[in-house]
């Protein structure tokens, strides 16, 4: 189908596609095997220029004006082919929009064209041992002290934890305020007092690095928060309002590239003196396969799209459903792809057990289903008592 990229968008997608071919393909399920980082993919993504695609021009960007579907339509191409080394990318711009929507003139250019470049990834720092689905039970805390703010604290289940270069983090700095007391600040690698734990070892994305953060007495700037003071908050949910249709847009190709390979194996495979593809039962399986990923694409896409144009617009609401559906038909579509595969299927050799696993943490992060549902149906009381 025709989604009506633009040249610009269609071009990136090209890029994408090609380096993930040639580049994620051969080295996919050895990053999977290892958990190693690819950085050497990193490297090529930013030889692309693919982390311009959602940073504004005037940073060093290729962004016009559409940096969620440009997003979207990287990430989907990344993911088709390995969902753990696209991470690498969509990470990077979940934690650079805290940047984009709370920094000021002067941050936005410190921070902003390292990450266009390439040359320094991002991370998004939240979620904490307690404080997962409860956003608002976050304990770090971030202490006046000066010219600096003091942070003490461990953030948990970071991706690109370690690797990454700029953190925007999540503190308390007025607990007796609640999610009103919350503050978002930039913290660099290397700054003294922050440190990293454990590499976990993980179900899928492997080639995703996930660690905790600790901070120890760790002093920042005060010119390094994001916003004013207690409307870190705020922040945090505006990003998820923004990275959701990212995480949808993994699930979908995730899904895609699934149900491609699914097809292609059913044209090869012979049983019965006949390609398995000969068989009705097993050709309604793939039209249902494809009728998912078709309806979750066009969602995702029709989300970035009103995103990127109405950016004033509540939009908590239909970031979740993206997310939700997209992360659900993924599930389901490579979990499919697997039994069309058979016995084969569950074998490491072939690509679409990895996917299955990778699948599942897009119904986990950035918010679970359950969370995302919580949210799509508060959308529908609060507009239905808006209307009354």
């Amino acid at each position: 189908m025709d989604y009506f990229l633009t040249e610009e968008q269609q071009f990136m997608k090209e890029v994408a596609h090609e380096l993930a071919e040639k580049r994620f393909r051969p080295v996919s399920a050895y990053y999977d095997e290892t958990g190693e980082f690819p950085w050497p993919e990193v490297q090529a993504m930013a030889e692309a220029d693919l982390f311009r695609v959602f940073i504004p021009e005037q940073y060093g960007g290729m962004d016009n004006g559409t940096p969620i579907m440009n997003m979207c339509v990287v990430t989907e191409e990344l993911s088709k082919v390995d969902a753990g080394i696209a991470l690498a990318f969509a990470a990077t711009g979940l934690g650079a929009f805290p940047i984009l929507i709370a920094g000021t003139e002067e941050q936005k250019q410190r921070w902003l064209p390292r990450i266009a470049d390439g040359a320094s990834l991002a991370a998004f720092a939240l979620t904490e041992p307690n404080a997962g689905s409860d956003a608002a039970a976050v304990q770090t805390r971030a202490v006046e002290d000066g010219d600096y703010f003091v942070i003490n604290g461990t953030k948990q289940w970071i991706t690109n934890g370690g690797e990454a270069e700029i953190y925007t983090v999540f503190t308390l700095t007025d607990p007796e305020r609640g999610p009103r007391g919350f503050s978002c600040f930039v913290v660099e690698k290397g700054t003294e007092g922050f440190t990293f734990g454990k590499k976990e070892n993980k179900m899928g994305i492997r080639a995703s690095a996930t660690r905790e953060l600790i901070f120890q007495d760790c002093r920042v700037p005060k010119e390094n928060m994001l916003g004013k003071r207690g409307t870190g908050f705020i922040t945090a949910m505006k990003t998820f309002d923004l990275s959701r249709p990212g995480v949808a847009a993994q699930a979908v190709g995730i899904a895609a590239g699934a149900l491609e390979l699914a097809v292609n194996y059913s044209r090869e495979r012979v049983q019965f003196g006949q390609p398995i593809s000969a068989h009705q039962g097993l050709r309604f399986m793939l039209a249902d396969m494809a009728m998912k990923v078709e309806s979750a694409r066009a969602l995702v896409y029709s989300v970035a799209r009103w995103i990127d144009s109405n950016p004033d617009e509540k939009i908590t609401a239909y970031s979740a459903m993206a997310k939700c559906y997209a992360s659900d038909v993924a599930m389901q579509v490579t979990t499919d792809a697997v039994q069309v595969f058979g016995g084969y299927g569950y074998m490491k050799e072939y690509p679409v057990e990895k996917m299955m696993r990778d699948a599942k943490i897009t119904q986990i992060y950035e918010g679970t289903n359950q969370i995302q549902r919580d949210e799509i149906g508060r959308g529908l009381i609060a507009e239905a008592a808006r209307k009354r």
